[in-house]
């Protein structure tokens, strides 16, 4: 099932998520609902403050860099309580979207490679080091599980300049391909 994305200036979006048990209602349910909202609206991840929850729990498939980096061919994956505990390697810049920012792009630095520990679909523990397209789309997608969107990490001067447009996707003077939530009315 589709479930609706909550877009920029929505309250939803800026609450740090808490974390779940395996015991959550409907979880594998959600996470189905996700992955196929993501793959609907054509996201790469999907966090589900995303879908009005705060909560720590986001999907991902990085497929579509696999030109770039063959691990990504069929990597996808449910991410339950993640928790980033290193950020390390080189500082990267690449170009990020966001289903909840539809229709900005932007350059963002981000660290090449992290260590997470997290818990998947069936609520087994890892902690794991991730680099790349990966670490990059997770890192992402984490941010709104700490209530920050990609465009927090632009520049003041960029925000400035991008600002009527963040407005008009708050306001709903934007459109949207898919069925959304705005933040302001």
């Amino acid at each position: 099932m589709f479930l609706p994305i909550y877009l920029y200036g929505h309250p939803v979006l800026k609450n740090i998520s808490q974390e779940i048990t395996m015991d959550y209602p409907d979880l594998d349910k959600l996470i189905e609902d996700m992955f196929y909202t993501m793959d609907y609206a054509d996201g790469v991840g999907l966090a589900a403050p995303q879908i009005g929850k705060n909560i720590r729990l986001f999907v991902i498939d990085t497929t579509a860099f696999t030109e770039h980096d063959p691990e990504c061919n069929g990597y996808r994956k449910a991410f339950i309580n993640a928790n980033i505990v290193e950020r390390f390697g080189d500082m990267i810049d690449r170009e990020e979207g966001c289903l909840s920012v539809p229709g900005i792009h932007e350059y963002v630095r981000r660290h090449e490679s992290i260590r997470m520990q997290y818990m998947d679909e069936k609520g087994e523990q890892h902690e794991e080091v991730f680099s790349g397209f990966k670490a990059w789309v997770i890192q992402h997608e984490y941010d709104h599980l700490e209530g920050m969107v990609f465009t927090d990490h632009i520049s003041a001067l960029k925000r400035r300049l991008i600002k009527s447009k963040l407005t008009n996707i708050a306001t709903g003077k934007s459109s949207c391909r898919y069925k959304c939530v705005r933040g302001i009315k």
